[in-house]
């Protein structure tokens, strides 16, 4: 590890947030895994691939399945030690723990940078895609995906009950990349050219049942954080408008909303 500058991000990923994305790895894989194919789709035999913000490495493993090898970058200590157990048998894989902004991944070293829902949280985006773009070879490709903002999703409609009775956090976070011509404006600035913005769904799975679920999102960080800092009556509140929230999107294989995000691709 090469140095951290992204200060506000480590506490939460080597603290609870962190520990529970490692202890759920299945469960928030469920949530997300069915992005994954528009970023494999990227991935070629021969390429060389790092994954930015690899959590406890699903897609980097996948990813080395079809590559000549991948590197899994992140923050997160436990979820990092949850991505080598899970990675133990794969041969060309391996992990770090680095600031994508700082860390030295060498000159040209990778043919395809890959993300899911990793980029989001950049102190500095310029700085770190161009640190990105430094690390692939000329004509090297950048594929992400990042949320797009949630009015109108499924997830705005559940996260949306919820925000009505909740503190609302200062700054953009997980949506932060959710406006195209910000994102090209960020990917132009940092140097990279031909930068596509284009938005794809996918199902999300958030738990069995809906009080399955319902449990699993409020334990969900960023959710327990803002229900901490409410009044013990807008929590509850909250947590009743989450449960009424739910049901629409219940049925006998679980809680599954319809994600948006944007498919971002751009090349050195």
């Amino acid at each position: 590890m090469t140095g951290i500058v992204n200060t506000a991000q480590p506490d939460a990923w080597n603290g609870y947030e962190g520990e529970h994305w490692a202890a759920h790895a299945d469960r928030y894989d469920a949530v997300n895994s069915g992005f994954n194919e528009f970023l494999l789709a990227q991935v070629g035999r021969e390429d060389r691939v790092v994954d930015l913000g690899c959590g406890t490495g699903q897609l980097t493993r996948l990813a080395a399945g079809r590559a000549r090898h991948a590197l899994g970058v992140d923050l997160s200590e436990p979820m990092l030690a949850t991505a080598r157990a899970r990675a133990a048998e794969v041969p060309n894989v391996r992990f770090e723990r680095g600031d994508v902004q700082v860390h030295e991944f060498g000159e040209g070293a990778f043919d395809v940078a890959l993300s899911r829902f990793g980029v989001m949280f950049f102190a500095d985006p310029v700085a770190a895609f161009a640190r990105v773009r430094e690390a692939l070879r000329p004509g090297g490709r950048l594929a992400f995906v990042s949320l797009t903002e949630l009015a109108g999703t499924d997830l705005g409609v559940v996260f949306g009950a919820l925000a009505a009775h909740l503190p609302q956090p200062e700054g953009s976070g997980p949506t932060s990349l959710a406006d195209p011509a910000h994102v090209r404006a960020l990917l132009t600035e940092a140097g990279f050219r031909d930068v596509a913005c284009t938005r794809v769904e996918a199902v999300q799975v958030w738990g069995r049942h809906v009080a399955d679920a319902a449990e699993f999102i409020e334990a969900w960080g960023p959710v327990r954080h803002h229900l901490q800092l409410a009044s013990p009556e807008a929590a509850a509140r909250a947590r009743a408008a989450l449960a009424a929230a739910l049901p629409p999107f219940a049925g006998p294989d679980g809680v599954r909303l319809r994600g948006a995000a944007w498919l971002v691709t751009a090349a050195r």
